[in-house]
């Protein structure tokens, strides 16, 4: 890790099916890494500790579901400078904010940049626990939504420029013979194009593949005008 830039993010993917949960926790009290890593050892959860921001930014960033346990008030970068810092890169990697310093102007701004949970010292295991465990459920289903839309993305890169023309114009709800007469194609030509199009996007009906192209935030291909809405 010793080296690593701070402005680099290394992202090493894994199957979510060999990929372990992982707490990280940022904290500059030994006392308090050590026994929070004991605690969350105990209930079967990886853990990694750090004492500083910028050692939490020199780690490879491993995309597997995870939460950051984070004391608000640290040497440096403080933490809500590093909630800023990788609030860009790390959607998928909910921020439970840790703090001695029942600090309300603090914990609006942690809020408001998106912290999942903000809790004051001293509180209880269970209450710390559910935040994670809560965290880790939500870190799993964006990962799990990004690999879904990864895929989708890969099928769409997979069409022809026919094809997409075709999905565009079927998706609005123009019949097949009005997108032949868009594209200047026959009735036959575009069912053939359509047929192909369904499977390679492994759309079974219509509806899936609105919400297919939905997904993808797909517009009408430049150049073919599509029907006014009635």
């Amino acid at each position: 890790m010793a080296g690593a830039s701070a402005d680099t993010f290394e992202v090493r993917a894994l199957p979510m099916s060999e990929s372990p949960s992982v707490v990280l926790v940022v904290d500059d009290d030994i006392s308090v890494r050590e026994s929070l890593e004991l605690l969350l050892r105990h209930e079967g959860l990886d853990v990694e500790t750090f004492a500083s921001a910028q050692e939490f930014l020199n780690r490879p960033r491993v995309t597997v579901p995870s939460c950051l346990v984070l004391d608000i008030s640290l040497p440096g970068l403080n933490g809500l400078d590093l909630q800023k810092r990788i609030a860009g890169e790390r959607h998928d990697m909910p921020i439970i904010f840790i703090t001695g310093h029942g600090d309300i102007p603090r914990t609006v701004q942690a809020m408001k940049a998106g912290a999942v949970e903000f809790l004051t010292k001293p509180f209880s295991d269970d209450v710390l626990l559910k935040a994670i465990r809560n965290a880790l459920e939500r870190s799993k289903a964006l990962l799990d939504r990004y690999t879904e839309i990864r895929a989708l993305k890969a099928r769409y890169a997979g069409l022809t420029a026919r094809e997409r023309e075709v999905m565009a114009l079927v998706v609005v709800g123009l019949p097949n013979k009005q997108v032949g007469s868009e594209l200047g194609i026959s009735e036959i030509t575009v069912k053939a194009h359509r047929g192909n199009m369904m499977r390679k996007m492994k759309a079974e009906s219509l509806a899936e593949l609105v919400n297919i192209a939905t997904r993808l935030r797909l517009t009408h291909p430049p150049g073919v005008a599509l029907p006014h809405a009635k």
